[in-house]
């Protein structure tokens, strides 16, 4: 009994248990069946509660147990196979902003709970996309508006890549049923006006808009509402960039201050009127109007996640005030990461749970806690601040975003009291003086734009510096958890007081982080990335010492672009720095779309591109002409000189041979140009890896040419669900019949070839990193997310 008595029920050893729970159950390939998870969470309770003995073990299975049950709650409401493209008439009501792009309109779409409505989809959260060339039209949607919709639904399915975003996951932190797009506008019916909560977010943000001529009146609604819709990629980029992305939406540290604000007042009230305190003490009062500010505040940023999030810490905290408990800060902050865990393990999934918390308790750790002292010593303590969040939160940074912001503490030396003290308490001023009387609020907003105003070109000359985003590489999947443990025992072993010896050598525990092992190919080796772009091809070809990157992705008119989304991620991921050539196989877009947005990024030695296809600064690529990089060697096989551009028929074809294997990349050639290349020189078409032309279209891979080529492994780029059905059953029985095993980017995701000493070796991202969420392993169907295509 004496470790039960030892081991509070719900002190800081019970947070850190019931947190790994969380993380081992999310961290499993494949979720255990619910009745297990249910077990184990009864299991883990009773031992937790009444354990005599080893009682931080119930923690464990209860937090295992309960994150399973809802991670299988969350995937038991998505879409299943069956109702895959089906056409759907469903009425409900838009619960987010509307995002209004170029072609499309994005919003969240919560279905009635009626009986009129399929009994699958009741009370579901979907992301629908509401297509229409048309801006009024797209323009007439509007948060707080019941609709009926016809509409065609796929469960969510995201890219799978080095460093990409994880569509899949964030589907399921956010229990959203499925994605889809309103099939024909004209049939849509508004049912009911605007109304609700979100319905009045959109008019204040629209009066915000009016009543600020500046360009900055969208970062004052941002910072006053969470209303980030006009804030376009420049300014995403310099936010990363500076490190500021935590302060420019409604932020936990926000909903913090707001709080703290109805505290202070409440607490001067009680001074300046003191019989109050006979009904109810000063310390409850304030705690509780912290509460009531904190959540006014989260009501007005929509209830996003990172500010509910830090509403229930304060109410967890204010409740231990209320009661007259004595609690240190590392208590509270465990007794708050509990009550989150509890509410929703799944919020483990995001990074601000991590952010939120770690930072937070390296500060409690490494600041002074003596009010006086803070008083007198505030300017030194914020700077103190400013370089233990730096410092503590760098490893999880690398970790979560695979970037670090040199410029970071630079930019939030200022930006934290300035725009947190200044600019965001004049937007809420102006909130608050317009929901009393209309107009009222004008004068408040422009001021927090002309003191935004202020700051903002410092931050974009910071940006623009060499201060900015510092990428690494990602560390193997096996090695990122050992390599964050040592980055933060490197930086709790820097933070410890003056006099500690070997401080020094504490810089050794970061390098598995920063300088990870980036697995190049070795001298006479290759290595080729297919990047999973959806509907289009890019594949990254790395030698020892060089790189080149054959074809970018799609670009579309709707907004999505994969060599900014895909591409360039992927490449920042692997370690890429710059690329010796380009090659751009053909210009249709599904293949060179995403060139400038790598180019942006990336320096460019040399380009290659077909005569006639009008890329930018690129040579011609001819059948003859090549190079050689660390005994591999790269020649081009098609066109043949003055051959006229013929789109896909005028595809660059590379083939790229090692001492170990070869490999052809061929673009989008059909089966004439494939018998041409066959009867002109058969021998270059001997390949381990062949790239299957065309997507696997049936107007490639001849019969004679898989042959030819011998392929052990063909490579298929295309989109999940395409609309064109690519790759083809007979192509790819075409392929298999040869001898190849057929690997597509649509079910594996990013597929990485290695031409080694050791032999050939072919893996996709989904078989390399698998998740419990993946949903090629569920076998469910789902659309590429983010890609733009509008379906037939």
């Amino acid at each position: 009994m004496r470790d039960a008595a030892r081991t509070p029920p719900f002190g800081i050893i019970t947070a850190a248990a019931l947190l790994a729970g969380v993380v081992a159950c999310l961290w499993l390939p494949r979720l255990l069946p619910w009745p297990l998870s249910l077990l184990l969470l009864l299991a883990g309770l009773a031992w937790w509660w009444w354990g005599p003995r080893w009682r931080g073990c119930g923690p464990v299975l209860l937090g295992f147990g309960l994150a399973g049950l809802h991670a299988a709650h969350a995937l038991s409401l998505q879409l299943p196979p069956s109702w895959e493209k089906r056409e759907v008439v469903l009425s409900g009501r838009i619960v987010d902003l509307p995002e209004h792009e170029i072609r499309r309109t994005r919003f969240l779409f919560r279905v009635d709970r009626d009986r009129a409505q399929p009994a699958l989809l009741r009370g579901r959260d979907l992301r629908l996309a509401w297509y229409d060339d048309d801006p009024a039209s797209r323009n007439a949607l509007k948060a707080g508006q019941h609709w009926r919709l016809a509409v065609r639904l796929r469960a969510p399915r995201g890219l799978r890549n080095p460093g990409g975003f994880d569509a899949e996951k964030y589907a399921l932190a956010q229990r959203i049923t499925a994605t889809g797009y309103v099939r024909d506008p004209a049939r849509a019916r508004l049912l009911a006006a605007a109304t609700g909560l979100e319905a009045w977010r959109e008019g204040m943000s629209a009066r915000i808009a009016a009543s600020v001529p500046a360009p900055s009146s969208r970062f004052v609604r941002a910072l006053a509402l969470g209303d980030t819709r006009a804030l376009d990629d420049a300014d995403w980029n310099i936010l990363r960039a500076d490190g500021l992305t935590h302060l420019i939406a409604i932020s936990g540290f926000h909903v913090g201050l707001v709080a703290g604000f109805f505290a202070l007042v409440m607490r001067g009230l009680w001074w300046l009127w003191p019989p109050l305190a006979r009904r109810c003490p000063a310390q409850i009062a304030a705690a509780v109007a912290g509460v009531v500010g904190a959540a006014l505040y989260t009501a007005v940023a929509g209830f996003a996640l990172p500010t509910v999030r830090t509403l229930l810490m304060i109410a967890v905290i204010a409740a231990v005030r209320v009661f007259r408990r004595p609690l240190q800060a590392f208590e509270a902050l465990a007794l708050a990461a509990m009550a989150v865990l509890l509410v929703d393990p799944l919020a483990v999934l995001g990074a601000g749970f991590w952010l939120s918390f770690l930072g937070v308790a390296w500060l409690l750790w490494c600041l002074p806690h003596g009010g006086q002292r803070l008083l007198r010593e505030a300017a030194r303590d914020f700077l103190s601040a400013q370089a233990v969040a730096t410092l503590g939160l760098l490893p999880l940074c690398v970790i979560l975003f695979g970037q670090a912001s040199l410029a970071g503490p630079f930019a939030n030396v200022l930006a934290v009291p300035w725009w947190s003290l200044v600019v965001v308490p004049l937007s809420l001023v102006g909130v608050a003086l317009e929901a009393v009387q209309s107009g009222a609020g004008a004068w408040a907003w422009r001021a927090a734009a002309w003191c935004f105003d202020l700051s903002w070109p410092l931050f974009e000359r910071l940006a623009a510096s060499g201060l900015a985003l510092w990428w690494l590489p990602e560390p193997r999947w096996g090695g990122a958890l050992l390599a964050l443990v040592l980055a933060l025992l490197g930086a709790f072993w820097l933070l410890l007081p003056r006099g500690v010896p070997g401080k020094p050598l504490a810089l050794l525990l970061w390098l598995p982080l920063l300088w990870p092992d980036r697995d190049l190919p070795r001298p006479g080796e290759a290595e080729l990335v297919v990047v999973d772009v959806g509907q289009g091809l890019s594949v990254l070809v790395r030698t020892a010492r060089h790189a080149v990157l054959y074809d970018m992705g799609p670009a579309v008119r709707d907004g999505f672009d994969a060599g900014e989304r895909a591409v360039v991620p992927a490449l920042h991921a692997l370690g890429v720095r710059r690329l010796d050539r380009v090659v751009v196989s053909h210009g249709d877009n599904d293949h060179a779309g995403g060139l400038d947005a790598v180019r942006r990024v990336f320096p460019v030695a040399e380009a290659f591109a077909p005569e006639g296809a009008e890329v930018a600064g690129a040579r011609p690529c001819v059948a003859g002409n090549g190079w050689e990089w660390e005994g591999v060697r790269f020649r081009f096989l098609h066109p043949p000189p003055y051959f006229p551009y013929l789109g896909n028929e005028a595809s660059c074809v590379l083939r790229v041979e090692t001492r170990h294997g070869a490999a052809l990349l061929t673009g989008d050639i059909g089966e004439v140009i494939e018998r041409d290349l066959l009867h002109r020189d058969a021998a270059a078409l001997r390949a381990d890896v062949v790239l299957v032309a065309h997507h696997g279209s049936a107007g490639s891979s001849d019969p004679d040419f898989v042959t030819a080529t011998g392929a052990r492994h063909a490579l298929v780029s295309s989109g999940h669900g395409n609309r064109f059905g690519h790759p083809k059953p007979q192509v790819v029985a075409r392929w298999q019949d040869a001898g190849a095993a057929v690997l597509d980017t649509a079910q594996g995701g990013a597929l990485r070839v290695r031409l080694q000493a050791g032999g050939t070796t072919v893996e996709t991202r989904r078989q390399a990193q698998p998740r419990l969420w993946d949903a090629a392993q569920r076998a469910t169907a789902g659309s590429t997310a983010g890609l733009s295509y509008r379906p037939d």
